[in-house]
């Protein structure tokens, strides 16, 4: 069977509020008052949600975000933390206060979709979307981009405490998937959280990055993940997919087709992805390995086989497998599976 391959995200959001800006030179600026930031949505990073996109500390067309990596695009001025999909974002995930602080204007009624289908242009002169800026004392603002339609539950001139919710994520604005933009500034500056406003190394987090211990803690690690997998009765479509489709954990034996599929964050070129496909009796159904071509901020890939005779009934169990050479001639694993009963 044929595969997909789901390019990079296009570079989006380069006129979300307050784009113009840079991140603000560490050596020459002074906190005062510095806020600690916790999460801004409430999820389980790694399980429920994912680091996707950083600053971009470039200053010129390249890319380089806080580690010297490529985990952003061009332009890029906050974090960006998604979930799995839309039928997630229907669901309800509360966006909420990074810390405390008084709510200074907020925007809402943008329609959620993806802006790659609805155009730039529709959006371009309100990038955030809906949106909700946070004032924390000392010049220091938060921003929080791309919330749900209708989702808001404060007002301007509304105190708020760390952790009380503003609303939920949603995909408004120059968005292409649900997810949350948090913005950091001082003094009108672009600060980046896991840098702060002092640096002492050219790569890596700063010496007091604005994130809380128990926040950094969770959001160091690569922003690669293959953060979700499933089956499907025929070949994927990757816009159904990622509206929640294919998600049925039973499938009939008179099914056309099995497919096993997997998405991914940040591949590098030269991964190496395996998708192995079993049923009953570790009867192998499908199984491949490619070598990855190139850096994509998003990829998806499926196996399968077309129904020749009735499928055996039973537990099917589909597993991928991502490989990266590291620097010290490592290796580095990540891994998911799913199963499915056949009935």
């Amino acid at each position: 069977m044929r595969f997909i391959e789901i390019s990079r995200f296009s570079k989006i959001l380069a006129a979300v509020l307050l784009a113009a800006t840079v991140l603000a030179p560490p050596s020459t600026v002074r906190a005062e008052g510095q806020p600690s930031l916790g999460l801004p949505l409430t999820c389980n990073p790694g399980r429920t949600c994912w680091l996707v996109n950083l600053p971009d500390h470039d200053p010129g067309p390249g890319v380089r975000d806080y580690a010297c990596g490529a985990h952003s695009y061009n332009g890029h001025t906050g974090v960006d933390i998604a979930i799995r999909d839309y039928s997630k974002m229907e669901d309800g995930v509360p966006v909420v206060a990074a810390a405390a602080g008084t709510v200074l204007r907020l925007r809402d009624g943008m329609l959620d979709g993806d802006v790659s289908l609805v155009g730039r242009d529709a959006v371009m002169s309100q990038g955030c979307g809906n949106s909700v800026a946070v004032g924390h004392g000392g010049g220091w603002e938060t921003f929080y981009c791309h919330l749900r339609r209708g989702s808001l539950t404060v007002r301007p001139g509304q105190r708020v405490e760390k952790g009380d919710r503003l609303g939920s994520v949603g995909s408004s604005g120059l968005a292409e998937f649900p997810h949350i933009h948090l913005g950091v500034r001082l003094n009108g500056k672009i600060v980046d959280p896991f840098v702060g406003v002092r640096r002492s190394a050219d790569c890596g987090p700063g010496p007091s990055p604005l994130w809380d211990a128990r926040s950094l803690s969770m959001l160091k690690d690569t922003p690669t993940a293959l953060y979700d997998a499933g089956f499907a009765p025929v070949e994927v479509n990757p816009i159904a997919l990622r509206r929640g489709f294919y998600r049925d954990g039973r499938l009939s034996a008179k099914a056309p087709v099995l497919v096993f599929w997997v998405d991914a964050f940040w591949v590098a070129k030269g991964d190496r992805l395996t998708l192995t496909f079993t049923g009953p009796n570790d009867r192998k159904i499908a199984a491949k390995s490619f070598t990855l071509d190139k850096t994509q901020a998003r990829h998806m890939r499926f196996v399968g086989k077309r129904k020749t005779v009735d499928w055996h009934t039973g537990s099917y169990l589909g597993v991928a497998v991502l490989e990266r050479a590291t620097k010290d001639g490592g290796k580095e694993t990540f891994r998911i599976e799913r199963r499915l009963i056949v009935e």
